[in-house]
């Protein structure tokens, strides 16, 4: 299930493949249009060049936080302090509403900027890993993708973002590896 932080930070997309492709679609107008619209967020498009750049700091700082909970590490008093400066530059009303099975809570945001696409990125990542385990985060143990996900599963033991591509993949480079030692031996 994609998460909206999830989201954003692999807008640094690498060819799971192992080609030599690889893009940071954060900058391109089409990418910032689906994630708006699959979020529900408001921000002008495209995002100014110094936007961009101040998202691109941002994604790799996620990056780099997502990382090292991936790794068994916790949040420090930095990362904490961090995150809840990010927060704090998106603000919102919240709104009570009806909904199909009663009421439910919403926040709205009081403006649309990218500076709160960014601070409603770290609020979901802040969720994820209060609400979650910050060691469900996982990085695709494929090397060629670097897809960073949570790991939903009950038994805690996903490998790969997507078990059909990924996960298909390696089990098909283990086998011509095993099959080639294999034909070395004979």
């Amino acid at each position: 299930m994609d998460r909206l932080w999830t989201d954003f930070v692999n807008s640094d997309y690498h060819d799971w493949r192992g080609g030599d492709r690889s893009e940071d679609r954060l900058g391109k107008k089409e990418w910032q249009q689906r994630f708006l619209e699959q979020w529900k967020m408001s921000a002008s498009i495209p995002a100014t060049p110094e936007e961009e750049s101040v998202m691109r700091i941002f994604r790799n700082e996620l990056q780099t936080l997502a990382t090292r909970l991936s790794a068994g590490e916790s949040l420090t008093d930095k990362d904490q302090k961090w995150l809840n400066g990010k927060m704090a530059e998106g603000q919102v009303i919240r709104r009570l509403n009806s909904a199909n099975e009663g009421l439910e809570l919403s926040l709205i945001p009081v403006q649309g900027h990218w500076q709160q696409v960014m601070a409603e990125v770290a609020a979901d990542f802040a969720i994820t890993v209060v609400e979650g385990d910050g060691g469900r985060i996982r990085i695709c143990d494929n090397t060629d993708c670097r897809w960073i996900f949570y790991d939903d599963t009950r038994s805690r033991t996903q490998k790969y973002c997507d078990d059909k591509m990924c996960g298909n993949l390696m089990k098909v480079r283990r086998f011509r590896a095993k099959k080639k030692v294999a034909q070395q031996k004979e």
